[in-house]
């Protein structure tokens, strides 16, 4: 049963499962069933669409997201995975939220134009000045103020817990902006899952953290300044805890013992921001949420496979893929069983850099799985961005730091729509997508039927 949602919400899904309910009969009659453009476009203007906000990660709207995938799964004829009662898997998270601006001072004194990326709460404490290029090369300090602009705050950020570091200061640039842009000057803080024991990833190595821009003449005072007192504090810090969901249907297969296939994407994207611009996700990653809906569609009208199918669109991916790591901590088949994960997010435009209609898989080298899809029919071929290292970045990781031989699908990765308003529904190609899907079908069967089981190669599986 599902829970209780907004009445309104209630009425919108379940009167468009009844739309559903007579095509997909027909579908799943069907021994041809075939990706619909039809259907992709549907899925996209449902999950895109004004009405649910950019679903951002542990809202309401996440949670409508949720419900509307399990609707489907139901109306494909999919089952609860075993071990569960319905289609949904829930925890909740602690989040907190700045109310008002943050105010920087220096010995007392307001220095302006701080523009605060992350927060933890109040910070207090001296300054050290770093002039180095290369993040390992951190000095231990409480407040780290660089003043390179070769060196990446994110990489700076990563290597300041062994240094002790809780503010880290660098120059505003461009890359800086556009972030800010993305959250409409909101700082992000660290997520916490609120039970004990449960990990989560937030945001990667800034749990107790500050990160802060600053114009170049602001960066110039601090650093003729050694040892004076910076402290970044907010009027008020809001906490709230919320639910995030992962919604999770299954095809069984007809041996039991062969092992089970993972089809995955994640429902959320990043809401609504600051300044009240709908941020709508239709890329990212309605897409990928469209593929599994579809992929499921599909592979439920055919005949049963020998293995087991899940299909899993997970809660909270852009806060630190809090549903995938609570899937993997409490999955409702042993990991052991997932033989491969194959993630699909942004799979809406066509990559510049790749051969028509191909999508990229991230970590292909790293295991047989790529290969194998490739040489079946699945327009999949490497990485051209390793230097991105998206491998670690989608919510494959999460399994594969357990040992699951897990990989991400994806279309343009580096699409400039990336986390921006424009990432909507008119902005996505649908035909390439309908097409990329389509490309996954018949390896999937084959992949279903067969007794294959990608490995990883020397060197590829990830170390925790």
């Amino acid at each position: 049963m599902l829970p209780s949602r907004p009445r309104a919400a209630l009425v919108l899904l379940f009167g468009m499962t009844a739309m559903l309910a007579a095509p997909l009969a027909e579908a799943r009659s069907a021994a041809g069933a075939q990706v619909k453009r039809e259907w992709v476009l549907a899925h996209e203007r449902f999950l895109a669409g004004d009405a649910l906000q950019g679903r951002g990660s542990g809202t309401r709207d996440e949670a409508i997201a949720a419900d509307y995938v399990a609707a489907q799964f139901l109306a494909y004829g999919l089952k609860p995975a075993p071990g569960m009662e319905g289609y949904l898997q829930s925890t909740n998270l602690v989040r907190q939220r700045a109310i008002g601006p943050a105010r920087l001072t220096v010995d007392g004194k307001p220095l302006p134009g701080a523009s605060v990326l992350i927060a933890s709460g109040t910070v207090v404490g001296k300054v050290t000045v770093f002039a180095g290029d290369d993040a390992k090369d951190l000095p231990e300090g409480e407040v780290i103020v660089a003043t390179s602009t070769k060196i990446s705050p994110f990489a700076l950020l990563r290597a300041r817990q062994a240094k002790k570091a809780r503010l880290i200061l660098f120059t505003e640039n461009d890359a800086s902006r556009a972030r800010i842009a993305q959250t409409g000057g909101e700082p992000l803080f660290p997520v916490r899952p609120e039970a004990a024991g449960e990990v989560g990833g937030s945001i990667a190595g800034a749990a107790g953290a500050a990160l802060a821009a600053l114009p170049e003449a602001s960066i110039r005072v601090l650093a003729a300044m050694p040892g004076s007192e910076v402290a970044l504090r907010f009027p008020q810090i809001m906490t709230t805890t919320a639910p995030t969901t992962n919604a999770i249907g299954y095809l069984p297969g007809t041996d039991p013992k062969a092992g089970v296939i993972l089809f995955s994407a994640h429902l959320d994207h990043l809401g609504v921001r600051g300044d009240g611009v709908v941020m709508h996700g239709a890329n990212d990653d309605a897409s990928g949420t469209t593929a599994v809906l579809e992929l499921a569609r599909v592979l439920a009208a055919g005949k049963p496979m020998k293995r087991g199918i899940l299909f899993v669109a997970y809660g909270s991916e852009e806060i630190g893929g809090f549903g995938s790591t609570y899937f993997g901590a409490h999955p409702p088949v042993p990991l052991t069983s997932i033989i491969a994960n194959l993630e699909i997010e942004m799979i809406g435009a066509q990559d510049p850099k790749l051969p028509r209609g191909v999508m990229m898989m991230t970590g292909y080298d790293r295991s047989t799985f790529g290969a194998a899809m490739k040489a079946h029919g699945a327009l999949v071929t490497a990485d051209p961005y390793p230097e991105q290292n998206f491998f670690q970045r989608s919510d494959n990781y999460s399994l594969a730091l357990q040992g699951v031989v897990a990989h991400t699908v994806s279309g343009w990765a580096v699409v400039p729509t990336y986390h921006s308003p424009t990432d909507t529904v008119d902005n996505l190609d649908i035909d390439f997508m309908t097409r990329a899907i389509q490309s996954l079908v018949e390896p999937a069967r084959w992949l279903a039927n067969s007794d294959y089981v990608p490995s990883w190669k020397p060197g590829g599986k990830p170390g925790k």
